[in-house]
């Protein structure tokens, strides 16, 4: 299957996305057949352990979609974990600084020879998913080609580095969560002020001018229709969670209406 960096680059519109959150395999087959071209499996807020997301990452396999597993935190341990359990996308949230996006990058990465690019991955592929337990040749010396790293600004401070996080040798893209930027600029739960949105849009140029891929967590379409229009190159636009919630209440909600007094004759 392709990276995530190389379904941006033969990208030929704006990729779209659906979350799961819900740690269901079921739920990750569903939203994995519907179209969407990107999944992001949510370790952060989702109730999914590492060996949860196994058979998540088995069922959509099957599907053309890029699946992009969010880590609870920026901790090269969890990394190393997901990366052997055979996730190929990394998606490393609370990344403010230019530094610790190059660390979320050491994390994904095997140490190379003198010179070349400096890794802390622990090299375990001969017992991992990763390698499919020694059967792709050369894995260690290739894993860089097998593995993208997209960092998410989500604070104030971060979006204030936009430009030196996008930067970084190893950052493949940037994604924009305005629910907790929201919270760091002094809004929390009131993503759609104008101070957050043009903190979004804000960061969006950044990243764009230099030179990498960028996105955001758009679940109001008005709101994915903007940042599209800015230059966003991937939206997120709904999880399955909130799909059900929705949905559930629209389906009772029409006969659960108060009905009015009865005329009678």
């Amino acid at each position: 299957m392709s990276t995530f960096r190389e379904a941006l680059a033969a990208a030929q519109a704006p990729l779209v996305g659906l979350w799961n959150a819900s740690g269901s395999a079921l739920a990750a087959e569903i939203m994995a057949g519907s179209g969407a071209d990107l999944l992001l499996v949510d370790g952060e807020h989702g109730p999914i352990s590492i060996s949860e997301m196994l058979p998540i990452l088995q069922a959509a396999a099957a599907y053309p979609v890029t699946t992009i597993v969010r880590v609870p935190w920026n901790d090269p341990v969890v990394i190393k974990q997901v990366l052997d359990l055979g996730a190929e996308n990394l998606l490393v949230p609370m990344v403010s600084t230019a530094e610790e996006a190059s660390a979320a990058v050491r994390a994904a990465r095997y140490p190379g020879a003198p010179g070349e690019r400096e890794g802390t991955r622990g090299i375990g592929s001969a017992l991992a998913r990763s390698s499919r337990w020694g059967r792709i040749a050369g894995y260690v010396g290739e894993a860089d080609r097998h593995v993208s790293v997209t960092v998410q600004i989500e604070t104030a401070e971060a979006a204030a580095n936009a430009a030196e996080i996008a930067a970084v040798d190893g950052v493949d893209a940037v994604f924009i969560g305005p629910a907790d930027l929201a919270g760091s600029l002094g809004h929390p739960g009131r993503p759609s002020e104008p101070a957050v949105v043009q903190a979004v849009d804000a960061t969006i140029d950044a990243v764009r001018a230099a030179g990498k891929p960028v996105g955001v967590n758009a679940f109001a379409a008005a709101d994915a229709d903007r940042c599209i229009a800015r230059g966003a190159a991937f939206v997120f636009v709904a999880a399955d969670v909130t799909l059900m919630a929705r949905g559930s209440e629209a389906a009772v909600a029409r006969l659960k209406q108060p009905q009015g007094p009865t005329d009678s004759y």
